[in-house]
């Protein structure tokens, strides 16, 4: 079989290879500069000693046959940032590869830093090096160069030594279970639902009183069904700053639209004008029980010291226990720690508490102290 997948012969055979496997590593080359929706150009699938680039742009290839096989739960479809891979997944077949397993994830669980790169993980894990030199290629244009296609295998290959290496390491340290509770958001299918009355969410709020959030609320919805419906990213329907001015300034009529500054000029003459006069219109009569209040003022004070405390105190358990810091805790976290012993956050519940979040409470409540030895911060008992 030649390592391009390309037609639906090939893809049974490569499917029937890869069945009863214990592992599957997969990885996706996609585009979207120029669309919402992700365009998927090639997915790479190996086990050890058997790996296939599988082309889904190849005239009359049905993938029914590949997205069966990610369903099934005999293998563990392993990916390295699983997210925009299994995004493509779900809006393509309607499923979620299961079951799921993210080497990035488990690398942090692993204690190899909080960015856990690819890259890091083949060269001490593998023993490998990367070329990454056709990473940002045009994976749309065909045929296919055989440099693509040696950077786009090796990804999945060197992805299989990375994963069996991993999973030795989360035995030994007994993590598997830390693990299985981050790979829950990864498996969930609201993850990759893109609502667009959720949309105003992903907008970088400068506060506003309700009748400004109301109307973002509307607009920001408006404007992810028109992207998602004429597949092109958001800023092609309207700019986040237009949309911000749209809410200040809530106009009602057409004619209201070519007197703001951020709206493109002919807009207002154009299909798209009245729905987004209408969104306007729909956001102002929300009432203010259906608007969250995002002006809630000043935050809550936190001594700048207790807030410093925290983040060495953070540094410090994640050397001593071999874990990210960004999977225990964000610098915000700390803040709400800092301020409320019952903040609702990742960091005090769970595996997170027993490694950080018990010995941040001891530290505000002066039952710890963190003092210097050997150059080195530690935390010592305060004696009552």
């Amino acid at each position: 079989m030649d390592r391009v997948v390309n037609n639906n012969d090939d893809l049974a055979e490569a499917c029937a290879r890869f069945a009863d496997a214990p592992y599957i590593a997969i990885d996706t080359e996609f585009m979207r500069d120029t669309t919402y929706w992700p365009k998927l150009c090639l997915m790479q699938a190996a086990i050890p000693g058997f790996a296939v680039a599988i082309d889904p742009l190849a005239p009359g290839l049905d993938l029914k046959a590949f997205f069966e096989l990610m369903a099934k739960p005999v293998s563990i479809k392993v990916f390295h940032a699983a997210r925009q891979d299994v995004e493509i997944f779900y809006h393509m077949a309607g499923m979620i590869p299961a079951p799921l397993f993210d080497t990035q994830v488990a690398a942090m669980v692993c204690g190899f830093g909080d960015a856990a790169a690819y890259e890091t993980l083949v060269r001490e894990l593998a023993h490998a090096q990367i070329d990454k030199s056709s990473r940002f290629t045009d994976w749309a244009r065909r045929p296919l160069s055989d440099k693509q296609l040696d950077y786009a295998l090796s990804d999945v290959t060197h992805l299989c030594r990375v994963y069996e290496a991993l999973t030795k390491q989360l035995e030994k340290s007994g993590r598997s279970h830390w693990l299985e509770e981050e790979l829950g958001v990864l498996r969930a299918p609201e993850t990759y639902e893109l609502k667009p009355e959720e949309s105003w969410r992903r907008l970088k709020m400068r506060g506003g009183n309700r009748r400004f959030t109301g109307v973002l609320m509307e607009i920001a919805a408006w404007r992810e069904r028109l992207a998602q419906e004429r597949n092109v990213p958001r800023s092609r329907v309207m700019k986040d700053e237009a949309l911000f001015e749209i809410a200040a300034h809530g106009p009602v009529t057409t004619e209201d639209l070519d007197n703001l500054r951020g709206i493109p000029r002919g807009f207002a003459g154009s299909r798209g004008a009245q729905g987004l006069v209408d969104a306007v219109k729909a956001g102002l009569a929300l009432p203010a029980s259906a608007v969250p209040d995002i002006d809630r003022g000043p935050p809550v004070a936190v001594p700048p010291v207790l807030g410093d405390m925290m983040r060495v105190l953070l540094k410090i358990q994640c050397e001593q226990h071999g874990v990210a810091q960004k999977l225990i805790a964000s610098s915000s976290d700390l803040d709400q720690i800092a301020a409320d012993d019952n903040a609702d956050v990742p960091a005090l519940s769970g595996w997170r508490r027993e490694i950080f979040g018990n010995a941040a409470l001891e530290l505000k409540h002066g039952r710890i102290a963190l003092t210097i030895r050997g150059r080195k911060p530690v935390v010592v008992a305060v004696e009552s």
